[in-house]
């Protein structure tokens, strides 16, 4: 029955990760197609890739979202990190259950209702909607992720380390960067990639909040695949695809560091206290 029952979880998980993965593979196959025609073969070409540099449109769109990518994924995670600390360390306060509520509230939120609701503030404030509308709306919702990242990790944080560091004359804020957010780096790292993903893939928000001169990657694709499918898209999506590997093959190395760092710390603090 084991037996039965381990090949079952093996077949499963073989046809889960083949489904997932080999599209994945053959589109970046198809980005070398000598051919015009996506589906089919003419030979092996990097000449796609030549081309797409030639493409100021796709070009400046990648560029936009880089751009939006970066500064939401970067603003999302610190205020993420701050709400998670609010929730974890500041106990019950007035107003917690509705703080909560208004964190995670974009997670449960079907993604056209948080864009149609960020487009009615936009022009109920005036607001001329392009590069920055769309990070402000990226932020919104990528905030609530990095902060259910980081809460997981100090929900489990030892606080003991921290009074040791105090007890050494280390001041709250100096034990914050010294101690606390060494060891909590790796989540929030883990909370920054995240972020960033989903800014770099969103389509449906951007497309409620993006004005003139400020059309994202997904929105120029999409546009681009509703008239027929070419091979630079292929080749495009095939350097964002190195682009996600190498940050998240770099992160792993560092998030790897840092723990055997943090260990380390924790056991010089507590060999300090002993």
């Amino acid at each position: 029955m084991n037996r039965r029952f381990s090949w079952f979880n093996l077949t499963s998980i073989t046809l889960g990760f083949a489904f997932l993965y080999i599209p994945i593979l053959l589109l970046v196959i198809y980005s070398f197609n000598e051919s015009k025609l996506v589906t089919v073969w003419g030979g092996w070409s990097t000449k796609w890739y030549s081309s797409l540099l030639e493409n100021q449109s796709l070009k400046d769109a990648a560029w936009v979202t880089l751009r939006v990518g970066f500064i939401s994924a970067t603003v999302a995670t610190v205020l993420g990190t701050l709400a998670a600390i609010t929730l974890v360390r500041m106990g019950r306060f007035p107003g917690r259950t509705l703080f909560s509520g208004m964190i995670f509230a974009p997670l449960v939120m079907p993604d056209v209702i948080t864009g149609l609701s960020l487009l009615l503030v936009f022009v109920a404030l005036g607001f001329d909607r392009g590069f920055w509308t769309i990070t402000l709306a990226h932020i919104t919702f990528t905030m609530c992720f990095a902060a259910v990242v980081v809460q997981a990790r100090l929900q489990d944080f030892d606080k003991s380390i921290e009074e040791a560091a105090m007890d050494l004359g280390a001041t709250p804020l100096g034990t914050f960067f010294q101690v606390t957010l060494p060891i909590i780096a790796p989540s929030v790292i883990s909370a920054w990639l995240l972020s960033f993903t989903l800014s770099l893939d969103d389509l449906v928000i951007a497309s409620f909040t993006t004005g003139p001169g400020a059309t994202t990657l997904p929105m120029k694709i999409y546009s681009q695949v509703r008239l027929g499918v070419t091979p630079e898209i292929n080749a495009i999506s095939t350097i964002l695809i190195g682009i996600v590997t190498t940050g998240v093959l770099a992160a792993a190395i560092f998030t790897r560091r840092q723990r055997v760092r943090a260990e380390r710390e924790e056991r010089w603090a507590f060999g300090a206290t002993g």
